[in-house]
């Protein structure tokens, strides 16, 4: 009376090929990724060294190493996170913890969606507009990054409102019963239960942030600068325009350099989400829930 039917024979097949189908899938997005580390380690791998990665570019950026483009790309990183982060999670929490559904929050969350989807270049002009003419900030590192700021606000507005809204709602009543105000309900409960999901918007910021050559192209980056900026207010090099420039402008470049370029930015990039993606695991392992 235990024996498989043919309606237990047709789920098993069935089951079989969603599972087939999915691997498939994962499969698919998965080669691309691969192709492109591989090809990028096999013809940028000869290109690393320390004299690469330390030293400026030389005979018209045909030769020499990448550093000053490598602290940019980082000064960039870090003062746009510094501008972004405290304005997209103080955005979230006022959307998801103090205001009610009415026409003037919909109005935001409308915004908010319509600014994710703005071509970086209209970024770049905005930022070429607001922050170097208007604000009188010239081509400087503080211009760029305060574009990339505004470019990448809504990944970060939006992670932080899904981990501040998965958090379970019981434990902000337990807090109140207790005669804890709302704010100290969110600073002491919400926050450090959602700083893990809080940390997915950082990873995607930081991804875009050192990716993008058009919002920095207008507003800070140069083609070419043999030293190292001093303060938020010097124009700097970028990777991702440095990149540009070497496979695109200038003539008798080796084959090599860009590749070897490419290959750092990437891996940059991937040690940034490293560390993020780490520090995010631990502190849902340190969670109650």
């Amino acid at each position: 009376m235990f024996a498989p039917t043919e309606l237990n024979h047709k789920n098993r097949r069935n089951q079989r090929l969603v599972r087939m189908l999915f691997l498939w899938m994962a499969t698919m997005l998965i080669i691309p990724v691969v192709l492109i580390l591989g090809i990028l380690v096999y013809r940028g791998g000869p290109m690393i060294s320390v004299d690469f990665l330390l030293t400026e570019p030389t005979n018209g950026m045909t030769a020499g190493g990448i550093l000053p483009a490598l602290v940019g790309t980082v000064w960039l990183v870090v003062v746009a996170l510094l501008a972004s982060v405290p304005i997209g999670i103080a955005a979230a929490l006022y959307l998801s913890e103090y205001a009610s559904d009415n026409w003037l929050t919909r109005i935001i969350n409308l915004a908010i969606i319509n600014l994710a989807g703005v071509p970086s270049i209209v970024h770049a002009l905005f930022g070429v507009g607001a922050f170097v003419l208007f604000f009188r900030f010239g081509t400087s590192i503080l211009a760029a990054s305060l574009t990339l700021a505004v470019m990448t606000l809504p990944v970060v507005i939006v992670a932080t409102k899904e981990a501040l809204q998965s958090v379970p709602f019981a434990f902000r009543e337990a807090c109140w019963n207790m005669g804890a105000t709302r704010w100290q309900t969110i600073r002491r409960v919400v926050l450090p239960n959602s700083v893990s999901g809080i940390l997915t918007g950082v990873i995607l910021e930081v991804s875009r942030t050192a990716g993008e050559t058009a919002p920095i192209m207008f507003t800070g980056a140069a083609f070419f600068l043999p030293f190292l900026p001093q303060s938020v207010f010097d124009q700097t090099m970028a990777m991702s325009l440095h990149l540009f420039v070497i496979s695109t402008q200038v003539p008798g470049v080796p084959e090599e350099l860009p590749f070897g370029v490419a290959l750092v930015l990437i891996s940059m990039v991937l040690a940034m989400n490293a560390l993020s993606i780490a520090f995010r695991t631990y502190l849902r392992g340190r969670k109650k829930w």
